[in-house]
């Protein structure tokens, strides 16, 4: 157990040094999971290694190379201006279609298919003068809605598990849940990053300037709650080399023209691997966004190789090795069993409602540097000793818990949080990722807070 807590507490104090010493967080903490692994785990090795997010790499790496070969050969500002001429000047509507879009591609069974819709949505944001932190949390909040649908991974993992441990969840009454929570953050996040704005301009036949600060060459305004003077270098680093997007806020829009052949086979990638994913998720088949982005970017390479040549220096390596330190840390956490001690001690707690909120806590915690699915799996089991006296019930708490762990993941620790930081522009990117590291963090007491007391509190009465 010594060792346990030893590790616990050298995971919390490499975040300090690395902010104190403005270091990159990812190699202390893949240098950090090395020596804990084979010092106080008694790994190898070859086992600490393993555990670095592979899928992850080939993930952020596989989308970021793809959209931005479709960025610099000029289809990506060609979606925009069709999108322009069609939606006209309904900003304020515009999330939440993504919120719609995102969720409805998600609930065909991989909720990271939704991440597609990512590299589309913060370009046309930009395009319309929307807060692309609005944007970003629309397709994240639509993708966690999505993704606890009867047919997708989390909610299949949350009530498959439950039911294993004989603790009784309807489907549709999670996906309920999920929902509902993630339009009320949805709801937040238009009063906090000026979505309302957007409609007060409508009204008025314009865009509000003050909804959205415009980044071209001045510096940002400090607009939103969550927003201070000074980045951290971490902050720097961890936003750096990711998709180039067109700055167009202050640019008036041309004529639109017509796509070249270039353009029109792009068109037809971008399409198909949308439909790919579908298609996949429809058989039953868990597609990987990753893979799928490298083949069809192969092709679109083979058509263009000068931008496929210049589209390499866009892939997001830093947060790459930034998830990556983090991730495996986290793995040598599990392995050692420090991740399960902390789900033991909170079930010891005499009262079944602060146990059940500290088990929320620990889930939306971890959820944030981890696989959403591996904390599912892991602490939906922990329920059992909450929910014997039957003073609460099981089916309160596992959807609380399940939702807890999935409402942080745009945290720029994840790979949704991460997606969202590598698809806006350079000189965005540290403002993103200070914000989405702040709402994803305090997701971590907010969720527990609001979830627990909606759904456990009443059915102890």
């Amino acid at each position: 157990m010594l060792s346990q807590v030893l590790a616990l507490l050298i995971f919390v104090g490499i975040f300090a040094l690395a902010t104190l010493r403005k270091v990159h967080l990812g190699v202390i903490m893949f240098a950090a999971a090395a020596g804990v692994g084979i010092w106080l785990a008694d790994m190898k090795l070859s086992e600490v290694i393993d555990g670095f997010p592979i899928s992850i790499l080939v993930l952020l790496v596989g989308v970021t190379y793809f959209f931005a070969i479709a960025q610099a050969n000029g289809t990506v500002d060609r979606i925009i201006e069709a999108a322009i001429a069609k939606v006209g000047d309904n900003a304020f509507i515009l999330p939440l279609v993504f919120f719609a879009l995102t969720a409805g591609i998600s609930a065909m069974g991989s909720p990271l298919a939704g991440l597609v819709m990512t590299p589309i949505g913060m370009p046309l944001a930009k395009k319309y003068g929307i807060d692309r932190m609005l944007m970003g949390l629309a397709i994240g909040c639509g993708l966690s809605a999505g993704g606890f649908a009867p047919t997708s991974l989390f909610g299949i993992v949350t009530y498959g598990t439950a039911h294993s441990v004989g603790i009784d969840l309807n489907p549709l009454v999670l996906f309920g849940v999920a929902l509902g929570a993630n339009l009320i953050l949805l709801f937040a996040a238009y009063v906090m990053f000026g979505g309302f704005g957007l409609l007060r301009s409508q009204k008025t036949g314009g865009l509000d300037n003050t909804a959205m600060p415009r980044f071209s060459n001045r510096k940002p305004l400090p607009a939103h709650p969550f927003e201070r003077e000074g980045l951290t270098e971490r902050s720097r680093q961890a936003a750096q080399a990711g998709v180039r997007v067109l700055e167009t806020v202050d640019v008036p829009v041309e004529p639109r023209t017509k796509m070249n052949a270039t353009q029109l086979i792009t068109v037809l990638c971008m399409a198909g691997l949308v439909a790919s994913v579908i298609a996949l998720a429809v058989f039953d088949r868990n597609p990987d966004i990753g893979v799928l982005c490298f083949a069809f970017a192969a092709v679109m390479t083979l058509v263009d190789p000068k931008t496929g040549k210049a589209a390499v220096s866009q892939i997001d390596w830093s947060t790459v090795l930034m998830v990556g330190g983090i991730i495996t840390f986290v793995g040598v956490l599990q392995k050692m069993g420090a991740v399960e001690m902390l789900g033991d001690a909170a079930s010891q707690i005499g009262t079944p409602l602060i146990a059940a909120l500290v088990i929320c806590l620990i889930g939306g915690l971890v959820s944030a540097f981890a696989s959403t699915t591996g904390m599912l799996a892991a602490l939906v089991p922990l329920a059992i000793p909450l929910v014997a006296s039957g003073d609460i019930a099981g089916w309160a708490v596992i959807a609380a818990l399940g939702v807890c762990s999935s409402i942080v993941d745009v945290s720029p620790f994840s790979t949704v949080g991460a997606t969202l930081v590598a698809t806006v522009d350079e000189e965005e990117r540290p403002r993103i990722n200070q914000l989405l590291t702040r709402w994803g963090l305090s997701m971590v007491v907010v969720g527990p807070l609001l979830l627990v007391g909606a759904l456990v509190v009443p059915t102890m009465f």
